[in-house]
């Protein structure tokens, strides 16, 4: 009865901003490795940003600098501010968590960056 729900995608100008939310239940974030992921049409699944339960945080090299990815704990909740956004951005974002016993994936949100 695990569930990631993500939201926030959307259509975005290049330059412009998303925040992305997983609402997570069944689980407990603050305990878990939770990652966001991006799929574009052709290309593999990858890595976008991820945070430990100890709350060490890792990026992408393309999106150092310009993403953060975010826990709100009380509301089981993990975030991806996405800021001076790029058609290469333009992707399926995808929620993860890794616990213990299995890994987890959200449904996707749609985010397309136009030019």
């Amino acid at each position: 009865q695990v569930q990631l729900v993500e939201s926030g995608g959307g259509l975005v100008e290049a330059g412009g901003s998303l925040r992305l939310s997983c609402a997570a239940s069944g689980i407990i974030v603050r305990l878990s490795r939770m990652g966001w992921y991006r799929q574009a049409p052709g290309k593999p699944r990858g890595l976008v940003a991820s945070i430990t339960s100890l709350g060490i945080t890792n990026y992408a090299d393309s999106v150092k600098g310009r993403f953060t990815i975010s826990r709100d704990n009380a509301k089981n909740t993990v975030y991806l501010q996405m800021n001076s956004l790029k058609p290469d951005d333009t992707a399926v974002y995808y929620c993860n968590a890794f616990t213990p016993g299995r890994d987890y994936w959200g449904q996707g949100t749609q985010v397309t960056v136009s030019s």
